[in-house]
C-alpha cells in the first residue's frame, strides 16, 4: 500500500496503517509534543495540536473506536480496523483543540518540527 503523505490543497496527511483513517492537516506542525502521562506513554504517541475548525477530515463515527480515561473529558480514537491511535477530541464543546497522532505523519514532517516534552503526569507544564 502506498501511504498518502500530502494533500496538494492543504498540508500533510496523518494516515493509520491500513489507510482507513486519513486526517489532512491544514499545514505542517512546527512543534510535536511528547506527553509522559500514563496513557500517552503507553500509546507511544507524539501529538500535534490544531483547532477543530482547521480540520476538515476527521473520521466519521464508526471508523474509529473511542476510549475515555479517568475523568472522561477526552476521547482517544483508534482505527477500528488496524488499531492505530489516530487522535483525541474533548467531550466538552467549549474546547476546540484536537490532538492528532504525529506518528501517523510522514517522518520528514515530524523530524522538521521541534520536539517538546510535556509533564502530563504531574504539573501539566512543558519541561523544556
Amino acid at each position: 500500500m502506498t501511504e498518502p503523505t500530502h494533500d496538494a490543497q492543504t498540508g500533510p496527511i496523518a494516515s493509520c496503517h491500513c489507510g482507513a483513517v486519513n486526517i489532512v492537516l491544514p499545514h505542517a506542525p512546527s512543534v510535536v509534543v511528547e506527553c509522559n502521562c500514563s496513557l500517552c506513554r503507553r500509546y507511544g504517541v507524539l501529538w500535534v495540536y490544531y483547532d477543530a475548525a482547521e480540520l476538515s477530515s476527521l473520521p466519521e463515527p464508526g471508523v474509529t473506536d473511542r476510549y475515555a480515561w479517568n475523568g472522561k473529558h477526552v476521547d482517544f480514537h483508534r482505527c477500528s480496523n488496524c488499531g492505530c491511535v489516530t487522535h483525541w477530541a474533548p467531550r466538552s464543546a467549549s474546547r476546540t483543540t484536537r490532538g492528532i497522532n504525529a506518528r501517523l505523519l510522514p517522518e520528514a514532517v515530524v523530524s522538521a518540527a521541534r520536539l517538546r516534552h510535556k509533564d502530563g503526569a504531574g504539573s501539566g507544564k512543558y519541561l523544556d
